[in-house]
């Protein structure tokens, strides 16, 4: 964890309300680090339901063949999450970590094993001990409030320079409802599926359906649609958790995705999810600009959406950011590069809402002092017209820093 904030970092931080049926409590646990939170323990009350979406990475933690299993059973009594040790690519040995943390856990939260749900986030290849959790997720069950979102999001912090939190308050029926998110993800963010740790929390009353609908309904445009350095976590997790508490408040139980009393609450929902995948984007590991790379005119979406990324993972045009050099051609070598439909000729490309490049070549209207003023901004857009089509898309990234380098030159030192 950088002990210098992200230059990104959103200055408002919301105040985070309590979710009943929703208990936090961290611990120092000595997983890797020392002096600082390292566990993180929710419990939920009988009844919340779960969803999850995971890597698709074909070497899964053991934490997520772990949690996909047990989202069969569609309910969920706590959580338990640490920081500096994936549980990755561990073998046998990660496989009975899972099984130990979960006996612990379940024994902590007087529940069963299979409603406990587990994520772990760090270095890839170390086996987790867990045994480390003995004592631990007991004094964390005993001491849990509704309280402490910040200091649950900093517990599950690695390189992350701040803690990733959102909020959102709507009224499904009569009655208000919230639904609190948060994440971590600084370095190895690339889509498919939410590419860090991110955790969803409402008290709806939702199926396990329902909620599983949600969150693959929202990921596409908002975590998916991030990408820091174009590699995909082995532990990219993604649950939501229902306790279903406003029902004594007059909340409808919502049974069916396509429930209409749904719509406001769905809205929120997905504000909550990009709300944190833009925050992931601003703590990029040793980044200095926020970039929006949209591509219109295209074949279809879903060609916009290969262009987009390969604009976003490009090294060259990343790098060129960050020297705050509106190098468009390296816009043009990444569009060329992307497989999909594109005519040169018709090519258009913008930073900032400043044309620099169009039908093939430079402007006419460039002006280079203007550019140069522009790529100092914070945040950066870059703009592309393909004018074959009508697909459009939108993703996220940020520049390609030294400071990029150096923090994952000495990852594991």
């Amino acid at each position: 964890m950088s002990t210098a904030v992200s230059p990104l970092a959103p200055t408002n931080v919301p105040d985070m309300p309590n979710i009943d049926g929703v208990r936090l409590a961290t611990a120092a646990a000595g997983i890797r680090y020392k002096n600082r939170t390292d566990v993180l323990l929710a419990l939920f009350d009988k009844g919340t339901t779960v969803a999850g979406v995971f890597t698709k990475s074909k070497c899964p933690s053991a934490a997520v063949d772990w949690c996909r299993a047990k989202l069969k059973g569609g309910e969920a009594r706590a959580l338990v999450v640490n920081s500096g040790n994936a549980n990755a690519f561990t073998g046998k040995t990660g496989k009975q970590a899972t099984t130990l943390t979960a006996a612990i856990a379940a024994k902590a939260a007087e529940t069963t094993a299979a409603k406990i749900f587990l994520a772990s986030t760090g270095v890839i290849g170390e086996p987790l001990d867990a045994t480390k959790f003995n004592g631990v997720l007991d004094d964390l069950a005993k001491t849990a409030t509704p309280e402490g979102w910040d200091t649950a999001a900093r517990a599950i912090m690695t390189t992350d320079t701040f803690p990733k939190v959102a909020t959102a308050t709507v009224k499904l029926g009569k009655a208000k409802v919230t639904i609190n998110g948060m994440a971590k993800g600084a370095g190895m963010i690339a889509p498919d599926m939410a590419t860090m740790l991110a955790f969803i929390f409402t008290d709806a009353p939702l199926s396990a359906a329902v909620l599983q609908s949600l969150l693959k309904a929202g990921v596409g445009d908002t975590f998916n649609a991030v990408t820091i350095d174009g590699d995909t976590s082995t532990s990219d997790t993604l649950l939501a958790f229902a306790t279903g508490a406003a029902a004594a408040r007059g909340a409808p139980a919502i049974k069916r995705a396509n429930d209409p009393r749904l719509k406001a609450f769905t809205k929120a929902f997905h504000a909550v999810l990009a709300d944190l995948a833009e925050q992931v984007a601003r703590d990029g590991e040793g980044a200095r600009k926020l970039v929006e790379v949209v591509v219109e005119g295209a074949a279809s979406k879903t060609s916009a959406r290969k262009i987009a990324m390969s604009i976003a993972n490009s090294p060259l045009v990343k790098t060129a950011i960050a020297g705050e050099d509106a190098n468009w051609g390296r816009v043009v070598m990444a569009v060329g590069k992307a497989g999909e439909p594109a005519n040169r000729d018709k090519l258009s490309i913008s930073f900032n809402g400043i044309r620099v490049a169009s039908k093939g070549a430079r402007d006419p209207s460039y002006n280079e002092a203007e550019v140069s003023a522009l790529m100092k901004q914070p945040k950066i857009q870059i703009k592309v017209g393909l004018g074959l089509g009508k697909g459009r898309d939108r993703v996220l990234t940020c520049d390609l820093t030294k400071e990029y380098v150096a923090i994952n030159g000495d990852y594991r030192s």
